[in-house]
């Protein structure tokens, strides 16, 4: 961590003065001349680091050395944001000044100009000091390096050499150790799983870390066989500590199957609604990553008395590391120990991630002989041999992978566990801001799952993406998660089933170890027991990076105001907590944050200090769903980045001044039911990326609410949705100032259509620019659609959703050349004919890179013909020599219940690879050729007997 702050730190420094002494922010004590000599002395130690932070590992001394280093770095980077801050509050009202009538200044606090005058000359001064004060500490720590003869080495990482982007992320990353080394075992567990033995039959499966027992659990709950079996399947993560009462809600989610907000903390009670979802259901449950051997514990939770209550051959599996859990829960008979892999299988898993696409390196005696040797040391631990074969990947040459062999890092003892040692061979291999990245992955809790764009934001707001001008955070953001995916550091990953992008991904428990283990000075995580907290990692007074867990109803507990590190903490997050209130003082001590998460509590105001924290650059606030309305000094937060408010069902407004914000990039107010409009304020935050939710924007006679015309100027947005209610006569022209076809950036765009019939003039003013990707219109009852959707204007347009609308025919999607995701749902035409392919004359291919289709609840859908209507007419004979959809690969149907039959195309399409059917009682049956040449199949709830082949299929999507 210290050599990437450094580094990050090195390059600010070297552009902060020139960029800023001419702004007129003129700072006393020649504060250039320090900076200067600060960023040199800075750069002697740099070269040294890389060496450092290897050593620090088994020397205390070294990783004493690098503390200091780190706080000094820290205390620098506060520093320079004060002066940014600074410059960029007199910038906005300067700003402000010049583009309106009244001028809207930040408040400092003070009713008297002269007084703000004096601040102001104050705080420069001392910015001035600080930077003098921290030279005279950096020097001395320059001074102490030579105690510890370091190598001076410039890695590739340091000196920012250009990586190379990851390949594209496919799925043979996904359950690759599943198919080596395992057979057997699997076997022995699916036949025990579909066995008849009583109801309730715990089967423990038990290894060491590294093992891939969740991997192993996951290929046996995903097969066909299991998945037919079974009525009802639950996968549950327990880890430490374990929780009952989560433990029972989470099982209710799955029984129920949907996640519910509002079920009861009583544990009696949730035990008694699993009970009467499960009353004779053949029931499949699985306790991932189980540590507990307290039996008071488990016998709170019933799970074996619960399960006399299911169908006979219910089953309970558990993954664990400790044979005293399985001891503990009496079901030692059954237990299933995973072994370390052969080391033939070792070998055919680590060849098949080493040498993917490189098949001419494979067979190279000279590669071989050195996967052998490496193969070795990985000890038969397919997470150690993922890691590595994924580090390899990116090595082209031998001497390349020699240097791997032959690091000095094997020979570390002082390590945690010794599985850490590969581990840090990856690590040290990573770019430094991709470092970072993953360590800042320890302010999460073990078998969280990680939002993509969540995490994301929070690397941004520390810092740890330094871009050029001409790249966007988000994107780097992007590469350095597909970077760690590509490494084997993140596993368990969830896709979009339509377009196939992964969307959330967890961390392996051993992984999640090794970061805590490199974060612990820096990151702690405290359980709220009592009044004190319980520590579950080292604690000390350089903490930056505070994770809260488990605080019951109530205040925010009192202990953490007393905590020595406050007013240096840089993330404050909770996660399991139901919150109620956040005292005003305990704001007021965390003047350094950049990232607060208290998303998922029950708080129901936030206090004025809120709007003291001006280095925040996240605030996360979704899930409160008692939080009525935001103070108004929110709009002090100049560096605010991100702001999340989804489910606020409560609120009832934001502040007016939210233009204040100027920094602001990602706002989002998805399901704030009682949010009626956004201010008009808003469409002075030029830099906006994402605007999304429910009250967004409005095409509104309301005079305080944002709407399409305020979006002009706003030419940064990459995601927006746009509500268009009660269209009034100028509808048409207030849809044209917002200029949709000049936001070039623009990707995303969610039309949402409410209690209207929407004529085509608001529709074709809505024109994007040919750019946009994705496209989700909702609620569209016109008779026609708009000219840019009826030719093949939008070229870049991946994927297309229309749901709950009402129309008499489908737009002629088969023009766009681009296209490779089609939703369609909830009503809809009576027939899909002719105008769906978008055939011309001399036209051969029709949805030429269609790969996902998805009909959803078209109730009234009868007819799916290649021709529609007319297809019996000679001038659609073409029809018939066109190729359709020549890529298709996954085809979904849901709740079609008039649909009767299939097209002949799909019937003859040989790429298809996915087909789920699902609740349409009206669908002949389809031919067994069809079937049996697509891997994985499922159809149930149809006029014929169910049909499980393959995988499981994931139906799961987002908008």
């Amino acid at each position: 961590m210290a050599e990437a702050l450094v580094n990050l730190l090195v390059e600010q420094l070297g552009s902060v003065v020139y960029h800023h002494t001419s702004e007129g922010v003129k700072l006393v004590l020649k504060a250039k001349k320090d900076v200067d000599k600060f960023r040199s002395t800075l750069k002697l130690i740099q070269n040294v680091l890389h060496d450092a932070e290897k050593k620090q590992v088994s020397d205390p001394a070294v990783r004493d050395w690098l503390v200091e280093l780190k706080d000094v770095s820290y205390k620098m980077d506060d520093v320079l944001d004060a002066w940014n801050t600074e410059i960029g509050k007199r910038e906005a009202e300067k700003q402000e000044t010049q583009g309106s009538d009244v001028e809207v200044r930040f408040s400092l606090r003070s009713n008297c100009i002269c007084l703000d005058r004096l601040n102001e000359v104050t705080h420069r001064y001392k910015i001035g000091s600080a930077i003098k004060d921290l030279n005279e500490e950096l020097t001395q720590i320059y001074v102490d390096k030579n105690k510890f003869s370091f190598q001076s080495i410039m890695p590739a990482a340091a000196l920012n050499v250009e990586q190379p982007n990851p390949r594209r992320i496919t799925s043979s990353f996904v359950d690759v150790s599943t198919i080596c080394g395992r057979e057997v075992e699997k076997e022995r567990l699916v036949s025990e799983l579909l066995g008849k033995e009583s109801p309730g039959l715990v089967i423990p499966i038990v290894g060491m870390g590294g093992l891939g027992k969740t991997t192993f659990t996951q290929s046996v709950f995903k097969d066909a066989r299991v998945q037919a079996h079974f009525d009802i399947k639950a996968w549950v993560c327990v880890s430490d500590p374990f929780d009952v009462i989560k433990i029972a809600k989470e099982i209710l989610e799955h029984v129920n199957g949907i996640k519910s907000q509002d079920s009861s903390n009583v544990l009696q009670i949730l035990l008694e609604e699993i009970e009467k979802r499960i009353k004779d259901k053949k029931f499949l449950l699985v306790l991932d990553d189980v540590w507990t051997e307290n039996q008071t514990e488990w016998e709170r939770l019933s799970l074996p008395l619960l399960m006399q209550s299911c169908a006979e051959g219910s089953r309970i599996l558990v993954t664990t590391r400790n044979q005293g859990v399985a001891r503990m829960m009496k079901a030692t008979s059954h237990m299933i120990i995973l072994e370390k892999l052969s080391h033939s299988d070792s070998l055919k898993l680590f060849n098949i991630i080493a040498f993917w696409d490189r098949e001419q390196d494979k067979s190279n005696k000279g590669f071989g002989d050195i996967a052998e040797e490496i193969v070795r040391k990985c000890d038969g631990l397919p997470l150690v041999l993922k890691t590595l074969g994924s580090l390899l990947l990116h090595k082209q040459t031998i001497r390349e992978w020699e240097e791997v062999l032959n690091s000095e890092t094997w020979k570390v003892k002082v390590v945690q566990e010794e599985v850490f040692r590969p581990l840090l061979l990856s690590y040290y291999d990573l770019a430094l801001e991709d470092r970072s990245c993953l360590l800042y992955c320890a302010t999460y809790p073990k078998d969280f799952e990680f939002d993509k764009e969540i995490l994301i934001k929070q690397w941004m707001s520390q810092g740890y993406l330094n871009v050029g001008e001409n790249r966007e955070e988000a994107t780097q953001g992007r590469e350095v998660f597909a970077k760690l995916i590509m490494r084997c550091l993140f596993q368990d990953f969830k896709q979009n089933a339509l377009t196939k992008e992964i969307i959330h991904c967890k961390m392996h428990d051993t992984v999640h170890d090794f970061v805590q283990y490199l974060s612990q000075n820096e990151c702690l995580t405290m359980e709220a027991t009592g009044t004190h907290g319980t520590e579950t990692s080292s604690a000390n007074d350089r903490v930056r990076h505070l994770t809260l867990m488990s605080a019951h109803d109530g205040p925010f507990p009192s202990f953490i105001s007393k905590l020595a590190n406050n007013k240096i903490l840089r993330t404050l997050t909770t996660f399991g907590s139901r919150i109620t209130a956040i005292d005003s003082d305990l704001i007021s001590q965390l003047k350094r944050l950049r990232t607060l998460n208290l998303s998922c509590n029950d708080i129901c105001q936030l206090p004025e200090e809120i709007g003291d924290l001006i280095y925040l650059r996240y605030l996360d606030l979704s899930d409160n769903r008692n939080l009525r309305r935001l103070p108004e000094s929110l709009c002090n937060l100049c560096n605010l980045q991100t702001l999340r408010l989804d489910f606020c069902e409560c609120l009832e407004k934001v502040p007016e001044k939210m233009g204040k914000l100027i920094n602001l990039k990602h706002l989002h107010v998805n399901f704030c039911r009682s949010l009626e409009y956004l201010p008009k304020g808003i469409k002075r935050i030029r830099n906006l990326r994402t605007l999304d939710g429910d009250p967004s924007v409005h095409c509104s006679e309301v005079a305080e609410a944002l709407t399409l015309g305020d979006l002009r100027m706003m030419n940064q947005l990459r995601r927006l949705d746009i509500r268009i209610s009660r269209v009034g006569e100028n509808a048409a022209s207030e849809a044209e100032k917002a200029e949709l076809n000049q936001k070039l950036h623009l990707s995303y765009l969610r039309l949402i259509l409410s209690d209207i019939d929407t004529n085509s003039g608001v529709m074709n003013a809505l024109r994007p620019h040919e750019n946009l990707e994705s496209l989700v219109i909702w609620g569209y009852k016109g008779s026609t659609w708009p000219n840019w959707m009826t030719t093949s204007y939008l070229t870049r347009l991946t994927a297309f959703h229309l749901c709950g609308s009402q129309f008499s025919v489908l737009p002629p999607l088969g023009k766009l050349p681009s296209l490779k995701v089609v939703r369609l749902f909830l009503f809809g035409p009576e027939e899909i004919g002719a105008e769906f392919y978008g055939v011309e004359e001399e036209t051969s291919l029709s949805f030429p890179s269609l790969e996902t289709l998805y009909l959803g609840r078209l109730w009234s859908l009868e007819k799916w013909e290649l021709g529609g209507k007319a297809e019996e007419d000679s001038s659609n004979s073409q029809m018939k020599s066109i190729s359709i959809m020549p890529r298709l690969s996954s085809l979904y149907i849901q709740s079609c219940h008039r649909l009767k039959q299939l097209p002949d195309f799909l019937l003859q399409n040989a790429s298809l690879q996915n087909l789920f059917i699902e609740d349409c009682y009206s669908l002949g049956r389809l031919p067994d050729e069809f079937i049996s040449r697509i891997p994985n199949v499922t159809i149930s709830e149809t006029s014929y007997d169910p049909i499980f082949k393959g995988r499981e299929i994931d139906t799961e999507y987002t908008f």
